[in-house]
């Protein structure tokens, strides 16, 4: 006698994927903004040294956005996305963190944060309930 679990839903959405969606679109606005305040600040000041890390806390804050867009509309592409951008910074900051070669300017004290949490969003979005709406 197997029944089938039922998680809870709000507007046919489940309540991890508005909080997941939700977080996503606050850490995109954040990052879109931040970035765009750290170059233009820097391009004001005449100075280049943290401009890779600029263009990059920018170009993320805006793929963030697109794909909680895309994963609110539970599309394949939104799941892929924030998968690979989770993976991305995981790696990039677990890089800063080991002193290696990574983005210049990465935050330090930022990183280890950055990492659970993409971690976290990969967990989630790898569990068999959530990657079936997306694969079906």
């Amino acid at each position: 006698m197997s029944q089938k679990r039922e998680f809870p839903t709000y507007h046919g959405k489940s309540l991890g994927i508005i909080a997941l969606t939700a977080a996503q679109f606050l850490i995109g606005t954040i990052h879109v903004l931040f970035g765009l305040w750290l170059l233009t600040s820097e391009i004001t000041a005449g100075s280049q040294a943290t401009i890779p890390y600029d263009v990059y806390t920018l170009f993320f804050g805006v793929l963030v956005l697109l794909f909680a867009g895309l994963i609110w509309q539970g599309k394949k592409l939104g799941w892929i996305g924030t998968i690979t951008i989770s993976l991305f910074v995981t790696i990039a900051d677990a890089l800063t963190l080991l002193n290696l070669p990574s983005i210049p300017g990465i935050p330090k004290g930022a990183a280890l944060l950055e990492i659970a949490y993409s971690v976290l969003i990969v967990c989630y979005l790898f569990l068999p309930h959530v990657r079936r709406k997306f694969f079906a």
